[in-house]
């Protein structure tokens, strides 16, 4: 499985054309990925078949919200509701560097038939196996992550000891940051993870590249 990260209709087209199974669509990926306009969720929507899933993030200055952040973050989830889109991408931190649990709990309380993947905020968490081991007994997806370090490849090992829980709890470990067409192959080979998220690895001049969304996707078919 091969989520690809647009940031506009084109990119989302790119993307599904060239055999992606599913989108990440977020605006400002220059700063992290920011919350995309409503406009675009739409349209990009309308336009590929393949699952869109939408990041929610008010701001790029940390994981952290305050109340004004968090009445943001619950007024955008309704709007991306009301879309055609498959699901949320959200992850929130309090001060000390866990998981914000009490905001998690209002997004999936008003999310409705939305899917969440949380995202690579778990990899800036002080305590990673013990956020993991909490947040599987929450209601979610997907769990996007490095492992904890700055790239997926760096945590083989980690991946290898956390991948038999999230199997038993049935929500997809999804692997990204640092995954690139060279070492894609060894990277699935090592941990039997095929669910990939890529960005930059498929981009060429900051946009989705077809040919390279083509070559991950037959190398993925090829580690699998």
């Amino acid at each position: 499985m091969l989520e690809v990260i647009c940031e506009t209709v084109q990119d989302a087209i790119h993307a599904a054309e060239s055999g992606a199974d599913r989108i990440e669509l977020v605006s400002a990926l220059c700063e992290g990925g920011l919350t995309p306009s409503i406009a675009l969720v739409e349209h990009v929507c309308n336009y590929v078949l393949i699952p869109v899933r939408v990041m929610i993030r008010p701001h790029a200055r940390s994981f952290i919200y305050d109340t004004y952040d968090q009445e943001v973050i619950l007024k955008d989830l309704l709007k991306i509701k009301a879309t055609k889109a498959e699901g949320i991408v959200f992850g929130a931190l309090k001060e000390d560097k866990t998981i914000d649990y009490d905001l998690l709990n209002q997004v999936i309380k008003h999310k409705g038939h939305l899917k969440l993947t949380f995202h690579r905020a778990i990899d800036e968490t002080t305590d990673y196996l013990s956020e993991i081991k909490t947040l599987l007994e929450y209601p979610i997806d997907t769990v996007l992550t490095s492992g904890s370090k700055p790239n997926a490849t760096e945590a083989i090992d980690l991946f290898n000891q956390i991948k038999h829980e999230f199997n038993h709890k049935g929500i997809e470990l999804l692997a990204g940051k640092g995954i690139q067409p060279d070492n894609i192959e060894e990277f699935i080979t090592l941990t039997k993870i095929t669910a990939i998220h890529m960005g930059s690895g498929v981009q060429t001049h900051h946009a989705v590249d077809p040919l390279k969304v083509k070559a991950m996707v037959n190398r993925l078919k090829q580690g699998a």
